[in-house]
């Protein structure tokens, strides 16, 4: 598996490849995940990393002017890691993001005659005007879409989260074969947490109502309105608090934003928290979990609330209207301050029906369990892999299973 991206960078598309790559080893093959090495950047330090079970190939790579938290493999020790996978037996490349990881991967199939995968993680779209405000929006859009065609035509076949994600690549122009295959997450690590535990670390009474989001902070997540939405409601819920865990480069904005809504005592910015621990607790802390982002592919977060038995109240666009659909852990509103903070009080004025859906939570969650979805993925490697291979694997390196 080939990405720009991965922990201890925390977001979306570093979930999704570990989920990939942990249940693929647990299946019986053999993955190498090529992923830029992060050095020992102090804003990255409490992000979640630890060992794990597939080989990962740290290369070089410099920070990004316009993103520091990301990086971009240097072109010296990644031509040098080119190298040695070329060297090596793979069934399937499998590319998780668009950039030199995307040249890599496709040098990579070329030259060792496998097919290639690539996973459209994100709505680039939606995303690029974001960090390029300088140019105008038709312009960042149009580059967006022609981007994507280009990459999209260079491998040999997409996974895509959601139908909704097709459309739009249909809509590109993209003629690349496609198999809808949402990541899911694994159950075993939702489960638990302790909400209490974390209330009483953090000084909140057992009858504070209390808000949580999980989110990289960054302006296309939509963390912004959320604040709209909390300093409406502390009219009515003056002794509110709203949970927002995670970290990224509009941090500083929102901050300045809470203060200016009047919330420096309402609203606690927690930054990244670990995965096993402190996370879980998180979750389980809120009375509901909060989410607006119109740009999700997949909505990972909401399928963890679920599974922790948290009720929801979202937007439902994209990634997380599939997650979202017949949902009974959920309540969809529209982008509205006040139409979705007339949602968030409604629910908190009815413990009952909190519970009920707390209660319906864990089973919504269990139509994304990782095995079955890793099952497809696992028959859509063999259907690309030499025909010599008889299973195929992960990544810039899978390697089939041990009989």
């Amino acid at each position: 598996m080939l990405s720009d991206v991965y922990f201890p960078r925390v977001n979306g598309v570093s979930t999704s490849i570990r989920t990939y790559a942990r249940a693929l080893t647990a299946m019986g093959h053999r993955v190498t995940l090529v992923a830029p090495d992060y050095g020992d950047d102090a804003r990255l330090a409490q992000a979640p990393f630890d060992a794990e079970g597939f080989e990962v190939i740290r290369v070089p790579a410099k920070v990004l002017f316009f993103d520091p938290e990301d990086r971009l493999f240097e072109r010296g020790p990644l031509a040098c890691t080119e190298q040695l996978l070329r060297a090596r037996h793979w069934d399937v490349v499998h590319i998780h993001t668009p950039f030199r990881a995307h040249g890599l991967g496709v040098r990579l199939a070329r030259a060792t005659g496998v097919r290639t995968v690539e996973t459209y993680h994100t709505y680039f779209e939606e995303y690029v005007g974001h960090y390029l405000p300088w140019l105008p929006e038709w312009l960042t859009r149009a580059f967006a879409r022609r981007a994507s065609r280009y990459l999209c035509d260079g491998v040999d076949h997409l996974i895509v989260p959601t139908a909704e994600m097709v459309q739009v690549l249909d809509r590109y122009g993209v003629r690349t074969p496609s198999t809808v295959l949402p990541t899911g997450i694994d159950l075993e690590e939702f489960a638990g947490g302790d909400g209490a535990r974390f209330r009483a670390a953090h000084g909140i009474t057992p009858d504070q109502p209390v808000l949580v989001t999980v989110s990289r902070l960054a302006l296309e997540k939509n963390i912004g309105f959320l604040l709209q939405v909390a300093a409406r409601l502390v009219a009515q819920w003056p002794r509110l608090v709203f949970i927002v865990a995670g970290e990224g480069p509009d941090a500083a904005r929102l901050r300045a934003q809470a203060s200016a809504l009047g919330l420096d005592d309402n609203v606690r910015f927690f930054g990244n928290l670990d995965r096993r621990t402190t996370l879980l607790d998180a979750y389980k802390a809120g009375d509901l979990f909060v989410f607006a982002s119109p740009t999700e592919t997949q909505g990972l977060v909401l399928i963890e609330a679920m599974a922790l038995g948290v009720p929801i109240v979202s937007t439902a666009v994209m990634g997380t209207a599939t997650v979202l659909k017949g949902a009974r852990s959920a309540q969809a509103s529209d982008e509205d301050v006040e139409a979705f903070a007339g949602h968030v009080d409604a629910l908190l004025r009815d413990p009952a029906r909190r519970t009920a859906m707390a209660a319906a939570g864990p089973a919504d969650a269990r139509a994304w369990a990782t095995p079955a979805l890793m099952r497809q993925v696992e028959a859509l490697y063999a259907s690309l892999a030499p025909a010599t291979a008889k299973t195929a694997a992960a990544s810039t390196g899978v390697a089939p299973a041990r009989p």
